[in-house]
């Protein structure tokens, strides 16, 4: 007979999800234990209320098919269009793409089971790192196991208590956890604001070193930086520019180097950190690349880099081989300003209010958290994946549907997610 403690342990398990995976043994807690554990379940189970109430649960839909335009989601028997991924060039599913990872998992196994110094370094991860930089016109890269990774590896390590980083306000997420975790002093100018950017480069001329640090393309709006603006601040006050290119790399600019490319910045961009996991293959990982004394400092210091695993042998094949092809041709990545015109030009025709401008990337702005949530509900109801976006992914009262365009997009499955939208759109009088 099964004890009560362990009874009551039960009941604290309320997701069903964890029930069917884990198997509980039969151990005794203490009174003291007990009432711990009551206190941290009644504590969780506020929050959770909270975040229902709020209307900014995140649910997670079941995709049970390879990832492209045209998707199927558990539950529904007919195909469903995304709108919702970045897979920017469709190369995720990309038959050369999926043979290059199927030969590295083939010739070099499932994984290195460990960290690149020790016994985890494949001739195939320096000839991705040698493509990388060639790609990006830097002297070297150094690949991680997420641009997350990237980012929280990067600061520490280049600045000290000396130094000064000056970080966009709306910069993503990994790029605000990197900085904390880095000594210098820290300071946050108003988005996209060069003004403001300026006086805090003027107080921060105190410091040994000045970086700059912000999004080549915000991924929450769609709005690309001004990055000659920004460099040449940084000429003037004698600062370095870092920027995260994760949603403008294979894509933005003539031959898809991102948008030290597309504004014409490339030599004057010192460092720039970007992903293998949107438009580069979509599968996982991501890199720094720079002046090669940077990248040997990082092989020597960056912790997220000598304590993580290495990448998998068929992500660095499938993204390897998608950069082969962005090399090769620039054709895939010319093909996203027509998509993206159309759509945003026939949305807003609608009525539609969308942020950002140029970029796939493209927000409907909504304002509610609820009517985002229920308006990407019923998008779905009329075979169109999106999804709502709400506080803490965005500001309060900057909830959105985040709608993504994919070259693997056909004018047709543009024209059909639109008219989703306006029939939506009219449903809840967002539009007229």
């Amino acid at each position: 007979m099964m004890n009560r403690s362990y009874q009551l342990f039960r009941t604290c398990l309320t997701c069903s999800s964890l029930r069917s995976l884990v198997v509980l043994p039969q151990f005794t807690f203490s009174s003291a234990q007990l009432s711990s554990l009551a206190q941290l379940t009644q504590i969780l189970d506020t929050e959770l209320k909270g975040i229902r109430d709020a209307g900014t649960w995140k649910g997670e839909r079941v995709i049970v098919s390879k990832q492209g335009p045209h998707i199927h989601v558990e539950g529904r028997k007919e195909g469903i269009l995304n709108f919702c991924a970045n897979n920017y060039l469709g190369l995720s599913s990309h038959p050369e793409v999926i043979k290059s990872a199927a030969k590295a998992l083939e010739e070099y196994g499932a994984g290195l089971s460990s960290v690149r110094f020790i016994c985890g370094t494949q001739n195939l991860h320096k000839s991705l790192e040698t493509k990388l930089s060639k790609f990006h016109q830097r002297e070297d890269a150094i690949l991680y196991a997420s641009c997350f990774d990237a980012n929280a590896g990067i600061f520490e390590v280049l600045l000290t208590p000396e130094d000064a980083v000056l970080s966009d306000e709306l910069n993503h997420a990994s790029i605000i956890d990197g900085i904390r975790l880095c000594k210098a002093n820290k300071y946050r100018y108003k988005h996209m604001d060069l003004n403001d950017l300026e006086d805090k480069l003027k107080e921060a001329q105190k410091h040994r070193l000045r970086l700059i640090a912000t999004d080549g393309v915000f991924s929450m709006d769609g709005d690309i930086s001004p990055l000659k603006d920004i460099c040449d601040l940084a000429d003037q006050y004698k600062a370095l520019v870092f920027v995260d290119e994760c949603h403008a790399t294979g894509f933005m600019g003539p031959r898809g180097r991102g948008t030290d490319e597309l504004l014409g910045v490339m030599d004057r961009v010192h460092i720039i950190n970007s992903t293998l996991g949107k438009a580069l293959g979509g599968a996982a990982g991501g890199y720094t690349t720079g002046p090669k004394v940077l990248i040997e400092l990082l092989r020597q210091r960056s912790r997220p880099y000598l304590f993580s695993n290495t990448l998998p042998p068929a992500v660095v094949g499938s993204a390897s081989k998608a950069l082969d092809l962005l090399m090769e041709s620039n054709v895939i990545a010319q093909t996203m300003a027509d998509k993206t015109k159309r759509f945003r030009t026939k949305m807003t025709a609608a009525g539609f209010t969308l942020a950002g401008k140029d970029h796939p990337i493209c927000p409907v702005m909504l304002g509610d958290a609820r009517l985002a949530s229920v308006m990407a509900e019923d998008m779905l109801e009329r075979g169109i994946y999106v999804i709502g976006f709400s506080f803490p992914v965005v500001p309060k009262g900057k909830a959105r549907i985040r709608v993504q365009i994919s070259a693997a997009h056909s004018d047709q499955d543009i024209d059909q997610c639109v008219e989703a939208f306006i029939d939506v759109g009219r449903k809840y009088d967002v539009i007229s």
